[in-house]
């Protein structure tokens, strides 16, 4: 009660102007955020279909189309995050972004709506025109603009709303803040891949694609609603100005000695998080090394910013440079089959109870089920009980994260090609060579061990490269630390498109059936699988290389100085190393347990 008379105390002595953000305004962030979701993946989950049937595309056409799509949509993230860190600020970048993301959306909903906007429904019927086309590239890259502005800037924006150092409920109440923010976007996602492709199934795409675009509607309109509530910070420095600085600094400087590191002539703040460089990457600690001290002013700082960098600058680069290589192993990841599971669901038995048979679109539920499960599972039941067990806290280290999923990844390719060779012969054997329309004698649900996998290999290799790139950047990179895993995507999805032309160009020569053939019974998806198979082993062994040489992570040393120092610490130490201690504080009295950043569910897809 003295607590709480306290805080109401507090809260009336502040100036009116300090009231805004608080709990009042997260319900609104989160509505928009979940409603996007449920918008977005509701239109592309079932995308294959329309394009294929109400656009007359071919597979291959279809499928590059599509990888373009999330090519884009994956990459815009790390331009929002920059725009919006360095020159609009979060809330205009959110606002901006929800306009844009609605207008795509309305536009897609009008080509189902105006019969000119689409190719005339009939095989004899003149091809898709230039003009339609370009409609639909303007929906899908105004959507992408959307997506690009709403998913870096919207979880940042909350915990903005709710950040209060002078509060010692703060932490607490960020993590309620970002769990019921990845809960209500993983129940967002399920909701669009099930009832929204239902729709679409069964109403038509009027209907399917009109109700998507209301949802982005009331994403905008209820963010605006409260925007007399919202605190709104000020952008900070650029990062890639930064970057560019060092860059040019050090090139200046390339003829310079390097002072010894216990010298007095390195650039730093009196804030900084270093004092002296590190010693990877050398060439680089000439951008903070100084050259005449009257470069200085007395106040500590430098009026040329490309003449002298600070060691901070130096080191947020170096980081930058030094997990590329084990960034690049995730990509591997989304050079994937794309939509030929959905191709091989819809030609498969899919009743499930009766005459219910589960839409082709929905099957994806079963990778995004096996993510949010694993993330329930792994932190509430395995962790406590592997801990229970060996009598000590257990956790599965970020690096063998990495290297688990990516093996998760190559199997479940290894059975997606099994899984078709199969479909295959039923369909040859039941006389549906030519009829790739037509049903099989063969239940869909084959298809669950290939989908469940490449869950797993998703929620773990995912998930470990957002926490990978949070810890081990500064602060001051957040913003870049949660687009990496985008960044990454967006690479696949290229790579996955031209991966597929190629296969398509060589395999079809001579007049041969391409393995990416429109007509699935003919193709052959299983050797595609096969091929994809091997570039996963490829490149598993390329990711043991690149962990070998990256050595440990900043966790991993932190672990190591707080074991050397033998309770010769700091008092925060100390407190770090009793909470790790089993038994100690183990109902959290007087300690708040350390928390690491989590992958939200919307960034991983």
């Amino acid at each position: 009660m003295n607590e709480c008379s306290n805080e109401m105390n507090k809260f009336k002595q502040e100036p009116q102007k300090k009231r805004k953000g608080g709990l009042i305004t997260i319900p609104f962030i989160i509505a928009n955020e979940a409603f996007e979701k449920v918008a977005s993946f509701g239109l592309s989950s079932n995308m294959t279909q329309y394009l294929i049937q109400d656009y007359r595309m071919g597979v291959t056409q279809v499928q590059n189309l599509l990888f373009y799509w999330g090519a884009v949509t994956n990459f815009l993230p790390l331009v929002g995050a920059l725009v919006s860190d360095s020159y609009l600020g979060r809330y205009l970048t959110i606002c901006f972004s929800c306009v844009c993301g609605f207008l795509g959306m309305t536009i897609l909903w009008l080509t189902t709506m105006i019969p000119q906007a689409r190719p005339a429904p009939c095989d004899l019927c003149k091809p898709t025109s230039t003009l339609q086309y370009l409609v639909l590239l303007t929906s899908f890259v105004l959507m992408s603009i959307g997506a690009g502005g709403v998913r870096p800037c919207s979880i940042a924006f909350g915990a903005d709303q709710i950040i209060n150092k002078d509060d010692p409920m703060n932490k607490r109440m960020l993590q309620r803040f970002f769990g019921w923010y990845y809960a209500s976007a993983a129940v967002a996602i399920m909701l669009a891949m099930t009832v929204i492709v239902y729709i679409q199934d069964h109403l038509g795409w009027k209907v399917g694609f009109g109700i998507p675009a209301f949802c982005m509607f009331l994403s905008a309109f209820l963010f605006l609603l409260a925007s007399p509530f919202y605190v709104k910070p000020k952008v900070n420095k650029n990062l890639f100005s930064s970057f560019m600085q060092v860059i040019v600094v050090s090139y200046k400087n390339r003829k310079l000695t390097l002072a010894s590191l216990d010298s007095k002539m390195w650039y730093t703040l009196k804030d900084s998080e270093h004092n002296v460089p590190t010693d990877k990457l050398r060439f680089m600690n000439k951008a903070c090394n100084i050259r005449d001290l009257e470069d200085i002013s007395s106040e500590g700082v430098t009026p040329d910013l490309w003449n002298i960098c600070t060691i901070d600058q130096v080191e947020e680069l170096k980081t930058l440079i030094r997990v590329l290589p084990l960034w690049s192993t995730g990509i591997m990841m989304y050079i994937g089959p794309g939509s030929f599971m959905f191709l091989q669901a819809k030609s498969m038995d899919r009743r499930l109870i009766g005459s219910f048979e589960i839409p082709a679109g929905s099957f994806g539920m079963l990778q995004i089920g096996t993510i949010f499960l694993w993330i329930v599972l792994y932190e509430q039941v395995l962790l406590p009980l592997a801990s229970k067990v060996r009598g000590k806290q257990v956790q599965l280290n970020v690096k063998a994260r990495l290297g688990i999923g990516l093996f998760c990844g190559f199997i479940s390719m290894v059975l997606s090609a099994f899984v078709e060779h199969k479909r295959r012969t039923k369909a040859i054997e039941q006389g549906l060579k030519d009829s790739p329309n037509s049903m099989i004698n063969m239940s869909a649900y084959w298809l669950v061990p290939p989908y469940v996998l490449f869950g797993l290999a998703e929620a773990l290799n995912s998930l470990a490269q957002t926490e990978f790139f949070y810890t081990e950047f500064p602060k001051s990179m957040s913003s870049i630390a949660s687009t990496m895993f985008g960044l990454g995507m967006a690479c696949g999805n290229l790579l996955s498109s031209a991966l597929l032309s190629i296969v398509n160009n060589i395999t079809s020569r001579g007049g041969k059936e391409s393995w990416t053939s429109s007509n699935i019974n003919k193709a052959h998806y299983d050797k595609y699988y096969w091929l994809l198979a091997v570039m996963n082993a490829a490149n598993l062994f390329y990711y043991l290389f690149c962990s070998w040489a990256y050595g440990p992570c900043v966790k991993q040393r932190n672990d190591v100085r707080l074991h050397d120092n033998n309770g010769s610490g700091s008092w925060e130490e100390e407190l770090l190393q009793l909470n790790k201690t089993p038994g100690k504080y183990d109902k959290g009295e007087n300690v708040e347990e350390a928390t690491e950043p989590k992958a939200a569910l919307s960034d991983l897809l």
